[in-house]
Order: C-alpha cells, then sequence, then structure tokens
C-alpha cells in the first residue's frame, strides 16, 4: 500500500518533468499507517465538520496527499489529475492549494505555515467543543512537516503556543529525514528538536519512520497523550530509488526513467506507470470507508443535537440574523453625540456591538490588549484547559498568530480577528497573504498606523506598510477617518466572507465628521464628505486621521473663494471596485491633492498626472504626534498653501 504512493509520487513528477518525490517516496510509510489506522474520515463526504484534519505541512512533498486522495477513492483526485500533476487547471497542483480539492485543508508551501496553521485547527476544534459538545465536536489534527518546517521562525512561535494551550489533540509526523535541499542538514542545523518540543511542553517520541508497528504504536500513544505529541519519524528521503535514496538529489526533481526502473524492481512494483493493480486499489478504498459509520452516528447525533441549527449555521459562515442591528444603532448613536475617539476605541466599541451578537467571533492580539483595544467587557480569554472564552493572547508571536487566525477560519465555525501594531504586519505578513490565496474571513486589527503615534518612534511608525498591503491581490485594507466610519468598516470586515481584511486605525483622537449614517457609505470605498460650495476647482482626497485634515483646509479654501470638495477614502480594494462613473463623480475633474501620513505609493492612481500628494517622504522620528504633523508638512495649511500655488500658477 506504501508502495502504491511511492510509484504514483515517481511517475507523477517523472511526467510534469518537475516536482519532489523524494519526500513522499520517505513518508509514504507513515502516512499509510496514519490514513489506514488512525485518521477519522470518510472519503465519501471530505468537508464532514467533525472529520479529523490532515495538514501537509512540507506541502513541496504534494504528491504524498494527492495520492492519499487518489487512492483513498476521492472524488476529484481521478488518475488524469494525478496524470496532470503541476499542470494549468490540474486540482494537483505544484504545492497543495485550498480549494483545488475538498480534502486539501490548506494551502501549503511556503515552509513552517502548516503546521502553524495546524495549530489554529486545534484550537478551533477545542473552543469548539467548549460550545457545543463533545457530541459533535471531537476530532484531531495531524501534521505531516520536514525538517525545514522546523527551522522556519514561525513553527517556533505556533508549537510554542501549542505547547501553553495544551492542545493535546494536535500530533505532528515529523519527517526527520537529515536532507535539505544544499545537502545534509548538519550544514545549517544542529537543534536536539525533541529536547526543545519538550521544553514547549509537548510529548516526544522517536520511531523507524519504516517500520509500520513503531509508527501504529506511537500514533497510539500520542491520541492517549495529555500534551501536543511530535513524533520524529527517522526515515530515508527517496526510499527505494536506489542511487537517490538518502540524498539531496531525490529532492526536488525527478528521479529519471532509468532510476525510476531500477526502484520499481528494488519494490517489487512490477505495474505499468500510473498504474495501481485493482485489488491494492479495493483495499486502499475500504480504508476511505472506515470512517463512514462514525459520520453516519455522528449525523445522527446532529439531528437530535438541541443547538443543530446553530452548529450549521457557524459551520456554513452564516452570520445570525439581525447581526448588524447593534452596530447600526451604535453609528446612529456616533452621529448624534459626535465623540472625539482614536479609531482604536471607536474599533473597541464596535467589537461591544458586534462580539455578543456574533458568538463565533474570537478575538486576540499580539501581547497589545490595551493598545490594540480588541478586547470587549465580559468575553473571557481562553486558557490551558479551558477554551470556552472567546479571546486569546498570543503572546509576542505576530506570524504565529496570523497562521492561527488562518487554521481556525478553514476549520469552519469561528470568525477570528486579531491585534498589534501596523508596523508588525511586517512580521505576520507570510500568513496573511496565504489568508488572501485562500480567501479566508480573517480580520486583522493593526493600530498606530502613522506618526500619529508620536514619541514612540521611527522603529514603530509605519509608512511603506499601507502602499505594501494594497498591494496584496484579495486583501481590503480599511482606514477609517472616524468612529462612524470604523463601526461601518467592521460591518464590512465581518461581512465579507471571500477574503481578509485589515483595519488601520490610530492612537491619536479624532472628531466625528460624519453627519448621517443610514448608509453605509464606506461599503462603496470613496465617497464624497463635503461636496464643493460651487464648481470645483480643488478636491482633497484623504484617508484616516488625515481626512481631518482636508475638511479643515477645505473651510479655509471655502471661506478664500476656492470650491473645494473632500473625498475620504476608507478602502481603496473598495473603492477600484465600482463603476467607472462613479468613481469619476466621487474625484472630479479639478486639481486632487492626496494627504495621507504615509508614503505616496499607489496615490497616483486617485491622483492622475496632475495631483499633488501631501504625507510621508521618508522615515518618521520620536517627537509628539503634533510636533510631527507639522515637522513633516502634513497639515490642513500645506494643504491650502498647495492649492492656492498651483491654482495661481
Amino acid at each position: 500500500m506504501a508502495n502504491a504512493i511511492r510509484a504514483l509520487a515517481m511517475d507523477a513528477v517523472e511526467a510534469a518533468k518537475s516536482g519532489h518525490p523524494g519526500m513522499p517516496m520517505g513518508m509514504a510509510d507513515a502516512a499509510t499507517v496514519l490514513f489506514t489506522r488512525f485518521l477519522k474520515y470518510d472519503a465519501a463526504d471530505p468537508r464532514w465538520p467533525d472529520r479529523d484534519r490532515f495538514v501537509l505541512s512540507a506541502g513541496h512533498g504534494s504528491m504524498l496527499l494527492y495520492a492519499l486522495l487518489h487512492l483513498t477513492g476521492q472524488d476529484g483526485m481521478g488518475i488524469e489529475d494525478i496524470k496532470r500533476f503541476r499542470q494549468l487547471h490540474s486540482p494537483a497542483a505544484g504545492h497543495p492549494e485550498y480549494g483545488e480539492h475538498p480534502g486539501i485543508e490548506t494551502t501549503t508551501g511556503p515552509l513552517g505555515q502548516g503546521i502553524a496553521t495546524a495549530v489554529g485547527m486545534a484550537l478551533a476544534e477545542r473552543m469548539l467543543a467548549a460550545r457545543f459538545g463533545k457530541s459533535l465536536v471531537d476530532h484531531r489534527t495531524w501534521v505531516i512537516c520536514s525538517d525545514g518546517d522546523l527551522e522556519e521562525g514561525i513553527s517556533h512561535e505556533a508549537a510554542s503556543l501549542a505547547g501553553h494551550l495544551r492542545l493535546d489533540r494536535l500530533c505532528v509526523l515529523w519527517d526527520d529525514n537529515n536532507i535539505s535541499i544544499d545537502g545534509d542538514t548538519s550544514l545549517s542545523f544542529s537543534d536536539d528538536t525533541l529536547k526543545r518540543f519538550q521544553a514547549y511542553g509537548w510529548a516526544t517520541r522517536r520511531v523507524d519512520g519504516h517500520d509500520h508497528e513503531q509508527i501504529a504504536a506511537a500514533l497510539s500513544w500520542a491520541m492517549r497523550n495529555r500534551k501536543p505529541t511530535i513524533i520524529a519519524c527517522r526515515t530515508i528521503i527517496g526510499f527505494g530509488s536506489p542511487k537517490k535514496a538518502g540524498t539531496a538529489a531525490s529532492h526536488g526533481a525527478p528521479l529519471g526513467p532509468d532510476e525510476i526502473a531500477a526502484a520499481r524492481s528494488l519494490l517489487g512494483w512490477n505495474h505499468p506507470p500510473f498504474e495501481v493493480p485493482e485489488g491494492l486499489k479495493a483495499k486502499w478504498e475500504e480504508a476511505g470507508r472506515r470512517g463512514g459509520g462514525a459520520r453516519r452516528s455522528w449525523l445522527k447525533r446532529l439531528a437530535k443535537h438541541p443547538m443543530q441549527a446553530e452548529f450549521e449555521r457557524a459551520v456554513a459562515g452564516k452570520l445570525p440574523e439581525a447581526w448588524h442591528e447593534a452596530l447600526a444603532a451604535l453609528r446612529a448613536k456616533q452621529v448624534e453625540e459626535k465623540p472625539k475617539l482614536a479609531t482604536r476605541v471607536a474599533s473597541q466599541k464596535a467589537l461591544e456591538a458586534l462580539v455578543p451578537a456574533v458568538p463565533e467571533m474570537v478575538g486576540g492580539s499580539a501581547d497589545l490588549t490595551g493598545s490594540n483595544n480588541t478586547n470587549v467587557k465580559g468575553i473571557p480569554a481562553i486558557s490551558p484547559g479551558n477554551y470556552a472564552g472567546r479571546y486569546v493572547h498570543y503572546g509576542v508571536r505576530e506570524h504565529g498568530m496570523a497562521a492561527a487566525l488562518n487554521g481556525m477560519a478553514l476549520h469552519g465555525g469561528l470568525i477570528p480577528y486579531s491585534g498589534t501594531f501596523l508596523v508588525f504586519a511586517d512580521y505576520l505578513r507570510p500568513a496573511l497573504r496565504l489568508a488572501a490565496l485562500m480567501r479566508q474571513r480573517v480580520i486583522h486589527v493593526l493600530t498606530h498606523d502613522s506618526i500619529g503615534l508620536g514619541e514612540d518612534g521611527p522603529t514603530h511608525q509605519p509608512v511603506e506598510h499601507l502602499a505594501s498591503l494594497r498591494a496584496m491581490p484579495n486583501l481590503v485594507v480599511f482606514r477609517p477617518a472616524d468612529a462612524v466610519e470604523t463601526a461601518e468598516c467592521w460591518e464590512l470586515a465581518v461581512k465579507r466572507n471571500d477574503g481578509p481584511s485589515v483595519l488601520a486605525l490610530t492612537r491619536q483622537n479624532l472628531p466625528t465628521l460624519r453627519t448621517e449614517a443610514g448608509e453605509n457609505r464606506c461599503a462603496r470605498g470613496g465617497y464624497v464628505l463635503a461636496e464643493a460650495s460651487g464648481e470645483r476647482r480643488a478636491t482633497l482626497i484623504a484617508t484616516g486621521s488625515e481626512v481631518q485634515l482636508a475638511m479643515t483646509a477645505r473651510a479655509a479654501l471655502e471661506q478664500d473663494g476656492i470650491p473645494t470638495a473632500v473625498v475620504s477614502l476608507p478602502s481603496w480594494e473598495l473603492f477600484a471596485l465600482q463603476d467607472e462613473s462613479y468613481r469619476a463623480q466621487v474625484l472630479g475633474t479639478a486639481l486632487r491633492i492626496g494627504i495621507e501620513a504615509a508614503g505616496p505609493m499607489g496615490w497616483e492612481r486617485w491622483l492622475g498626472p496632475e495631483g499633488i500628494f501631501i504625507g510621508m517622504q521618508g522615515f518618521g522620528a520620536s517627537a509628539p504626534a503634533e510636533t510631527l504633523f507639522r515637522h513633516f508638512g502634513i497639515t490642513a495649511e500645506a494643504a491650502v498653501a498647495a492649492v492656492k500655488k498651483r491654482l495661481n500658477a
């Protein structure tokens, strides 16, 4: 049965003339034991909510996963798909891609992301079990990872968090083959990995990765542990290849026809390429049906469960009826009371309306709860062994946090959001990129969004971050100007179920600028906040904290007889989706001035060739916020002067 995996991996990589045969050949034994004896799944329904989750963190070995999906009889991974490995529109992509096949739980390939995402899945299982009970939620998360996964920094963050939270339903099978692309891992890696994991609070064991009974005994032991478990499977990369086994040569290139023929002979595999004998395929398909009874019993329990409707709603990602009513009331109140609030505080007020109304929302912060304002009064945090809360203290682990959010969203049943400073978006970016690639509903609250944070200085003042986040496909960046816009942006982020959102929020207080709260105006990405008194001679376009500067500048220009409009542009991505006539109407044909306390990159799209940008041209400095805005020339006076200079030129 394991040799069927090896043969398919060799053949598919050879046909594609590219790929990674070594890892699937090395881990075929461990995967066979897992899929035939331990993993709870039913090939007939790969999205069954109470299935075990399997994550191939070593995504380069994707043929291991595709072979398993094919052999266990899952629809959508036929032999013709395997033959088209790594070709356009094949579900068998170079690295596993979420959405290409229902049995692919997450996109992997960037090393470390899989194991860190799996931590989020394991946490989601515990939190949902605490909410819905063991009869509906009772499953495990299994990971196959490589040496490279465990070298990546994110795996250290994730493993530390999992150990702390005692996620005992998480088991990692480490492909301990001592080979990296450059050669033996001893070139760069001499950690005692199991001791490191013991220090994190994991249970550890070492086995011969080609001995099925040793592997089975270790997996049985893992299922009894009260801690997360890592099993070092000592394997030979490219197992079965006479000349390339145990060498880097089998890692990332086809073995070649001669070596494949020799490997077939050595393994006693006397079948043509892409052919698995019927008796063997039947055994694998029987393994794929093993969990059918468990699934049918679960469906019966669900049908009788008092929380059936709520469970199905949460897992389907549908929001509760009337979920936005408290938020609408908050917006109306803010228009009336006109509070002067930092948008990070306005965000907390929006969360106070949202979180009680949407029970699947789960918050958190990378040790900045009081600064990000991501917590809600009366909503408890989880702790080791107690998963009934709805807030996670992630510690200073931004990257691990963002990957855990991805895992929670992929698992289903939760809408996760997190908090850190905008400048530290750089620490979590690879996980955010995967959220965008996988179209997952995760929300990142990124506060202290400009030089407006003041004295902490240029190390903490984002300049290039908005541009870099706006460059990412399928990510929506919101930078609201006041409390009303903040509530609107939160509504849009929670509603958006096909990709991640970022809320860039201020530390400094901002006045309420909006005078009505009926329509969600941020939904169009940009709108005219204040129209000119006559035919426009200038349009001031701003985001976030700079919209108030634009409003002050407009008042001065109007007083001097220069009709000026102000456009608030909280989300470039949503504005870009509007039809051209709406965008033209908002931006107008008069002189355009862009104002944002960030770098200029990207602004030319909205300002056109004649526009003027007022913002940052380099890094910030350490001083009180008001001093910095004056020092860098980001003021209402600067906007007024720029308009007058151009109009009088």
